[in-house]
C-alpha cells in the first residue's frame, strides 16, 4: 500500500510536469524513463496501468469495437508498410502475432500497453519467443512516418514491429479486427488527440484471430495466452 502511495504521488508529479500541448513520443518516453529509474522494473511495469488511470490530461481513450465470431473468423491477415519495407502477415504463418492499433502521441494507453507487451515478451523462453511476433499499427500516419515508428517500436522491445499504411491500407487492417479508432479535433496549437482501441489481439500460427487481452492484463497472463498458442 505505502509503495502504491508513493506510486500515485510521483505519477501526478510526472503529470504535472508533462508539457500541456504536443505529447511528443520524445516527451513520453522520457517521462516514462525518468519514472522507471525510481522503481524496481517489475514494480514499475505492473504500476504503468495505475498511473494511467489518474492521467487528469488523457488522450486517448479505449476505441471501444470487439471483434465478434472469433471461431468461425477468416485468417486475419493484413498488409501494410514497415522501415524495412512491406510487411504482409501472411509472410508470418507459423508464428503467433499480438497486434496493437494507436499512435505514437499517445501518452498513455499505448506506451502502458507494449511496455507490459515487451515484459511478456522476456518472460518467454528463447525458442517461445523465436515464434512470438510483436506489431504495433498506427493509425495516425500523417505524423508516425516509418522511422518514427521503427525508434518508438525498439524503444519497447527490440523484436517490435512498427508498422503503418495509407488510410485506406489501416481501415483494412482495422476491420480485420473489429478495431474502431477515430481523429479527435485539433486543439489550438494544433495537435490532436486519436481515440484507438486499448486491447491486445492475439493471432494463432494459422493467422486466426482468438481473442484478446484487455487493457492492464498482467505480463504473467499475456505470457500464458501466448504459450497456449505455441
Amino acid at each position: 500500500m505505502v509503495k502504491d502511495v508513493r506510486i500515485i504521488r510521483e505519477s501526478r508529479r510526472w503529470r504535472d510536469e508533462m508539457p500541456r500541448s504536443g505529447y511528443g513520443v520524445s516527451a513520453t518516453l522520457e517521462a516514462i524513463t525518468n519514472l522507471g529509474g525510481r522503481f524496481a522494473p517489475a514494480m514499475y511495469i505492473r504500476s504503468l496501468a495505475l498511473l494511467v488511470s489518474i492521467f487528469l490530461f488523457s488522450a486517448c481513450s479505449d476505441g471501444g469495437a470487439k471483434p465478434v465470431g472469433l471461431a468461425s473468423a477468416p485468417p486475419s491477415d493484413f498488409v501494410l508498410r514497415t522501415a524495412h519495407g512491406p510487411l504482409d502477415s501472411q509472410s508470418l504463418r507459423g508464428n503467433v502475432l499480438l497486434v496493437y492499433f494507436g499512435y505514437t502521441n499517445c501518452p498513455d494507453i499505448w506506451p502502458s500497453t507494449l511496455a507490459t507487451a515487451a515484459q511478456a515478451m522476456n518472460m518467454l523462453k528463447p525458442e517461445e519467443r523465436a515464434r512470438t511476433r510483436l506489431i504495433i499499427i498506427s493509425v495516425d500516419p500523417a505524423r508516425d512516418t516509418l522511422e518514427k515508428l521503427k525508434e518508438y517500436a525498439a524503444y519497447f522491445h527490440p523484436a517490435m514491429i512498427g508498422a503503418t499504411g495509407t488510410a485506406a491500407e489501416i481501415a483494412a487492417a482495422a476491420r480485420t479486427f473489429g478495431v474502431s479508432y477515430a481523429l479527435q479535433p485539433p486543439r489550438p496549437d494544433g495537435g490532436y488527440a486519436v481515440d484507438h482501441s486499448a486491447d491486445t489481439y492475439l493471432v494463432a500460427p494459422d493467422g486466426r484471430l482468438t481473442g484478446t487481452q484487455a487493457f492492464a492484463t498482467p505480463p504473467e497472463k499475456l505470457a500464458a495466452a501466448i504459450r497456449k498458442l505455441l
